[in-house]
């Protein structure tokens, strides 16, 4: 219900895809359905592309199709694009957590002070953090309210067109090198060995 709330205050339809297995049970599936709608789904659709793939997607991608026409959609940002870094920060920790406090580690202070001389600070936020809660914290489970986000550090994909911070102790992807390592990769012809993979 969160979920569809959340997404409902950018001014989009929220289309839910109910991930069927084997296993579930009709009136399970009509109970997620019943309370999505309840909360404000535009669409709900059960898919089972899993296990018939493309075809067993067809009625969610007609449900997307379908909102992506809706005259329903006025698509906002949260916040207006002009505020500070830490003001953008804190409506999503408030709006979309429901947290009630924000703490700043000293990277990501400087990290902010940095960004904001350097023009960045309009860019707007994709917070990166564990994705088994609301909160920075994989053991709070649900919906909690009345929690502190802890941003640990704040990146730029300047490039991408945002910034990111990093609530609590989140690992990142490292970036790619600029020449993929495939190229050093072969098969010695005399040997048969693989070399280049050290």
């Amino acid at each position: 219900m969160r979920h569809i709330g959340n997404i409902k205050k950018f001014g989009i339809p929220v289309v839910v895809a109910l991930n069927a297995f084997a296993s579930d049970t009709q009136a399970e599936q009509d109970v997620i359905k019943s309370a999505s709608m309840e909360a404000g789904a535009f669409s709900v659709q059960v898919s089972n592309h899993h296990a018939l793939g493309g075809a067993g997607a067809l009625d969610l991608a007609g449900a997307v199709q379908q909102a992506c026409s809706s005259p329903e959609k006025d698509f906002k940002f949260l916040y207006p694009l002009d505020l500070p870094i830490k003001s953008k920060i804190w409506t999503i920790a408030k709006e979309i957590y429901h947290a009630s406090d924000v703490k700043y580690s000293e990277e990501a202070e400087k990290k902010i002070e940095l960004y904001t001389k350097q023009g960045f600070d309009k860019l707007p936020m994709c917070m990166a953090k564990t994705q088994y809660s609301f909160s920075d914290n994989a053991k709070l489970k649900g919906a909690p309210t009345d929690f502190t986000i802890s941003v640990d550090d704040v990146r730029a994909s300047v490039g991408a067109g945002f910034l990111f911070p990093i609530l609590g102790k989140m690992p990142t992807i490292p970036g790619l090198p600029t020449r993929p390592c495939f190229f050093d990769i072969d098969i010695d012809t005399e040997t048969g060995d693989i070399v280049g993979l050290s």
